[in-house]
């Protein structure tokens, strides 16, 4: 095993801000817009992301000022992993903090940061900016996607 495997022997607590970082798989899933459901409490994620979403690359526009031009904008941490049940099964922070490996087509399995795209496991060419999309109708927007059968965790 390489010393740059961090995710394999670091726990999601030990990892650096860098790590933390790079552990991310770009599927920008966390970009979504999401709804709670006040009667139930269940958390509906839809096919609307944040103005702020490069819906090419899966990027932020604005990483770093992110919570100051969307305050309501995720940040979460190792302990916050495992309260976030909206994290899709192939996300590599919930992966990690329940002990399994990353998938194939994680850029650091694969070194290629587009083999997320091919995979089918990014919101590429599947979500709309919330700047088009009227605040009453984010509602009609919850979707629940099925993840490809063939890719492999």
């Amino acid at each position: 095993m390489s010393d740059d495997a961090f995710w394999k022997t670091k726990s999601l607590d030990e990892l650096t801000k860098a790590e933390w970082e790079a552990l991310c798989d770009g599927c920008a899933q966390c970009c979504r817009l999401k709804l709670e459901d006040v009667d139930t409490g269940r958390i509906g994620c839809t096919s609307v992301v944040c103005h702020l979403l490069d819906q090419d690359t899966c990027r932020c526009l604005d990483y770093a000022a992110r919570h100051v031009r969307v305050p309501d904008c995720i940040e979460f941490d190792a302990a916050a992993v495992e309260q976030l049940g909206w994290l899709p099964d192939t996300c590599a922070y919930r992966l990690r903090a329940e002990g399994r490996e990353l998938p194939e087509w994680h850029h650091l399995v694969c070194g290629d940061r587009d083999a997320v795209h091919r995979a089918g496991m990014s919101v590429r060419g599947r979500v709309m900016s919330e700047a088009y999309v009227h605040p009453a109708d984010v509602e009609n927007r919850i979707v629940h996607w099925i993840e490809p059968k063939d890719r492999k965790r």
